[in-house]
């Protein structure tokens, strides 16, 4: 696996990689939900490309910036594993040379949920996923459902852009007691570790419900609403219902919904969802 850390050299090695390109960008730290991402791209291309960049312009003035935890030599060593042919890990200064100003606002489903509660956030994710996709050049980019929002605020992006981009969302990857992988996850504090499996419960609560016939959106809500407050060491940002494309709430769940919960478990605020659709 080749590394590159200027965007010229990246795009030499771009232009002399035959066959096609699947891109995964990634803020590093891996885990095997990263991997997973890998994994799908490599089935479905001939190249296979990572990027890892802690992306400034995505984290709010008092988010974990600073502290995101960083670990190229082992992403780098994870990445090789796992059959990526090129790495490409720029400096902000690269990606934000200065003097630069132009970001990018996909409008309307980026406003609700968690570009309500973190202004900005979706403006600094569109902005550098534009960047990476033009550099890059990827026939398919891969993205987790974990961020299940992100994935949706991109596939806006692409499509009103006319990106020549297909994107791929791929299954969230849990760990065996149901929490889903994330690179925060590192941050809690062993019993925060066994409380934050109370995301995992509140969406089984509601789906569990759903399954047994409840459609309005408030009973899923409270139900997950109330597993939250059950644990002591949770408190709760959102759960909400919404449509799966615009993430506006969702009244009835007669056709698909989402299932959306933002948590704070000790320090850390953890995200997680469920699609529900027959």
């Amino acid at each position: 696996m080749r590394t590159f850390t200027t965007i010229a050299c990246f795009r030499e090695w771009r232009r002399s990689a035959a066959g096609t390109l699947g891109l995964v960008p990634t803020m590093g730290a891996l885990h095997a939900g990263h991997l997973s991402l890998v994994a799908a791209a490599r089935l479905e291309n001939e190249r296979v490309a990572a990027t890892i960049f802690v992306n400034p312009t995505q984290f709010g003035p008092a988010e974990d910036f600073a502290r995101y935890p960083r670990a190229l030599a082992r992403d780098q060593a994870l990445l090789e594993k796992a059959g990526c042919d090129a790495l490409f890990a720029p400096a902000v200064e690269e990606m934000y040379p200065a003097g630069s100003e132009t970001t990018v606002d996909v409008g309307s489903v980026a406003r609700p949920l968690e570009g309500e509660r973190r202004q900005g956030h979706f403006r600094g994710v569109a902005t550098v996923v534009l960047k990476l996709l033009q550099i890059a050049t990827p026939d398919r980019a891969y993205f987790g459902e974990k961020d299940a929002q992100q994935l949706a605020v991109i596939r806006r992006l692409v499509e009103d852009l006319h990106l020549p981009v297909q994107i791929r969302g791929c299954p969230i990857v849990r760990e065996p007691d149901g929490l889903a992988m994330s690179s925060r996850n590192a941050y809690l504090a062993p019993e925060d570790r066994r409380a934050a499996t109370v995301l995992f419960r509140a969406l089984e609560a509601a789906e569990a419900l759903w399954r047994g016939g409840e459609r309005r959106g408030e009973a899923l809500r409270c139900a997950m609403e109330q597993a939250i407050a059950a644990e002591p060491r949770a408190r709760l940002d959102y759960a909400a219902v919404a449509d799966p494309r615009t993430f506006q709430s969702r009244e009835t769940t007669e056709g698909p919904a989402r299932l959306l919960l933002a948590v704070f478990v000790g320090g850390t605020r953890l995200i997680d969802n469920r699609l529900l659709e027959t």
